[in-house]
């Protein structure tokens, strides 16, 4: 049994758990919203009763975020032009997204009692263009959260990340770890400072926008500082048993619970990635992954059983809708996203699934 290993050995062979991760990660974010999504609050939030801090579907989104700053970077760093990245980020955030928002708009709209009209199909295909949430008036009205589709508002904020590694790349900071870690460190000061000093002039819309943008950054960067310092790093089994010990205490914190989680989980994360073998459903996950899908679909699904049966218990819609979006999530990844992908520049399978 390996248990201390380079990340790049296990990597390069695709002989990692990075797929199990992600799955897992958006089954997380299906049983934080099942609760929050009959009660309207997170009082049966699982995490959220145990720490009083973060929610399953913040531990969720965050581990995307860093998986997806780890691989992005090296996919940067790899591709033979920002001009072939591109295109491969686009190839593989839009299509699933697109055909996710089109099954949402004509067929789960109408299934909630949303009224659609030419006016709202045309807004929704501007929303799409965006990498914005679709929207149907009348759908879930009444519900606690009467959104079509909730998990997508952070898709992009992944896209604009892929964005970011761009700049950053252009600008020579991948190629200059010091750089880099000097720039994380600015984004983590200002997320921490995002509480105490208020932008003028922004409205909470755009405060809370500007405010997740930082955040997802900080995340993601920290995920690309995992893959530039990967030489310098060791995953073992004592590295991840410290790591565990010192991060369950900081989770009580709601100060420090989130930078602990993405550099104490964030080394976690990458030692199950890398330092522990995959087994057949990890190897498996790597070459068919659903969990794009199963994000882009579980909320549509939850909340149609919370609008149509009412009285379920969270676990029986978490159980429902991990069978129905899971299986969508494989016809998403067989007849959307990887077609899609093996037509595009260069044919290969992604190294990422996005994650919200």
């Amino acid at each position: 049994m390996i248990l201390s290993q380079r990340p790049e050995e296990a990597d390069s062979l695709r002989a990692n758990n990075l797929g199990l991760l992600r799955l897992l990660f958006a089954a997380l974010v299906v049983v934080a919203h099942s609760p929050e999504l009959i009660d309207g609050n997170r009082s049966r939030e699982v995490l959220t009763r145990l720490f009083g801090t973060l929610s399953f579907g913040e531990v969720a989104v965050d581990g995307f975020f860093l998986i997806s700053g780890y691989l992005i970077t090296r996919s940067y760093l790899g591709a033979a032009s920002p001009g072939e990245y591109l295109v491969r980020r686009i190839l593989r955030i839009y299509p699933g997204f697109l055909v996710a928002s089109l099954v949402c708009i004509a067929v789960v709209a109408p299934l909630a009692g949303g009224v659609l009209t030419p006016s709202a199909w045309l807004k929704s295909l501007g929303r799409m263009a965006l990498l914005a949430p679709p929207e149907v008036p009348g759908a879930f009205a009444g519900l606690p959260y009467p959104l079509l589709n909730g998990s997508m508002w952070t898709i992009s904020y992944e896209f604009g990340c892929y964005l970011l590694v761009v700049v950053l790349g252009v600008a020579g900071a991948l190629k200059r770890p010091r750089v880099y870690l000097a720039l994380l460190a600015g984004l983590g000061l200002l997320y921490a400072l995002r509480g105490y000093v208020p932008v003028l002039g922004l409205s909470d819309s755009a405060g809370f926008r500007l405010a997740s943008l930082i955040r997802f950054a900080a995340v993601f960067c920290c995920g690309g500082a995992f893959y530039l310092l990967r030489h310098r790093i060791a995953y073992s089994a004592r590295g991840a048993a410290l790591a565990a010990l010192l991060l369950v205490p900081l989770l009580f914190s709601p100060t420090v619970a989130e930078p602990a989680l993405v550099l104490l989980g964030g080394y976690l994360v990458f030692w199950f990635a890398f330092a522990v073998p995959p087994g057949a459903v990890s190897l498996a996950t790597n070459r068919l992954d659903p969990s794009y899908g199963l994000y882009l679909y579980a909320w549509p699904i939850q909340n149609l059983l919370v609008l149509h049966t009412p009285g379920l218990s969270p676990w029986s819609v978490t159980l429902v809708t991990l069978g129905l979006a899971g299986l969508l999530g494989i016809a998403s990844w067989l007849v959307v996203e990887a077609p899609v992908l093996r037509r595009g520049l260069r044919p290969a399978r992604p190294s990422v699934s996005p994650a919200p």
